[in-house]
């Protein structure tokens, strides 16, 4: 997948994005005008995902701390914090909060119906209730939504394939994550018509990493499929290291998951889709309204595999497997 371009499919229209040339500050916003920008996550702290943010807001000609500051609020795990996170940015009088995360969008949408907040990523933005619908949003509320239906299953086709033989595998969420139950629940239904069983280990991070590995363990599952969230991915080092310790492969949604040690991912690029948020606050810091603004799903997912990973575990990938990736990781 082209890194620099994110194809979104909006309900009812298709509008091509991600390839704009950056243009100059000053037609970014009015001269001397300075915004201020809240983001909110329920994550640790900033990494990757902010950088790629702020890439995206260079190439659209905005500097911080000069015609743009952004005020971040962390959670650093604790989602009940966001509420009071999210009032706090709204007194500080922001323009718009950009939200990491369903948590973080709920408890915007719950502060203010009036002040624009632009979803970096989401999940099933419908169905979470942040917005009316894909092509018209309706309200205050904005951005991209990475879940897509078919993923699930797609994922555990790849692990099947890997794993000749597999009959059970592990699902792994953030039991804290609202949006996270739904989609167990459309992996539950995939698995099954993949004559799958799908082990449910809902649990709380990071205490209950290793003991939901060791209980996937126990309960003959093959292989453990983690549902993405702020959660998963803050941890994605301790994720990888008990899938190798318990001798279970890995299927995550995005390849930011690799760096820790997983073994496959399949899903969109999430810093493409962090880089391309900023296209959002560019729009609606030039006057366009959330709620006209259509919310855009990816259309490409690219699957990698972590080849060193698959060495430690003693597991071979088919090769067939293996020409289909988008990327091997040796």
């Amino acid at each position: 997948m082209d890194r620099r371009t994110f194809l979104g499919t909006l309900v009812g229209s298709i509008v091509a994005t991600g390839l704009r040339a950056a243009p100059l500050a000053a037609e970014a916003q009015p001269a001397g005008k300075v915004y201020r920008i809240g983001y909110l996550s329920d994550r640790l702290g900033p990494g990757a995902f902010e950088e790629a943010f702020l890439r995206g807001l260079r190439e659209l000609g905005y500097v911080q701390g000069r015609s743009i500051i952004i005020e971040y609020r962390w959670a650093e795990g604790k989602v009940e914090r966001l509420s009071a996170l999210a009032a706090e940015l709204i007194s500080l009088q922001v323009d718009m909060i950009v939200t990491a995360g369903v948590p973080a969008a709920k408890a915007a949408k719950a502060a203010t119906s009036t002040t624009p907040v632009v979803m970096a990523t989401s999940a099933d933005a419908v169905g979470d209730g942040l917005i009316a619908s894909f092509a018209r949003p309706g309200g205050n509320v904005t951005g991209i939504s990475l879940f897509s239906r078919e993923l699930s299953g797609k994922r555990l086709e790849v692990v099947k394939e890997a794993i000749p033989g597999i009959t059970r595998v592990a699902v792994l969420f953030n039991t804290l994550n609202p949006s996270n139950p739904p989609q167990f629940r459309e992996t539950e239904a995939a698995a099954e018509r993949l004559g799958l069983k799908a082990v449910p280990l809902d649990i709380r991070f990071p205490d209950g990493i290793e003991p939901a590995f060791a209980e996937a363990a126990r309960s003959g599952a093959r292989a453990v499929l983690i549902v993405s969230d702020s959660a998963t991915i803050t941890h994605r080092a301790q994720l990888g290291a008990a899938g190798l310790k318990y001798r279970l492969p890995t299927m995550f949604s995005n390849k930011a998951y690799l760096e820790g040690g997983g073994l496959m991912s399949y899903g969109p690029d999430i810093f493409e889709a962090f880089r391309h948020a900023a296209t959002y606050v560019d729009k609606i810091l030039k006057g366009a309204k959330p709620a006209n603004l259509p919310v855009e799903q990816p259309e490409r997912f690219e699957l990698v595999i972590n080849m060193k990973t698959a060495k430690a575990l003693g597991l071979t990938i088919p090769q067939p497997l293996l020409q289909r990736a988008d990327q091997v990781i040796e």
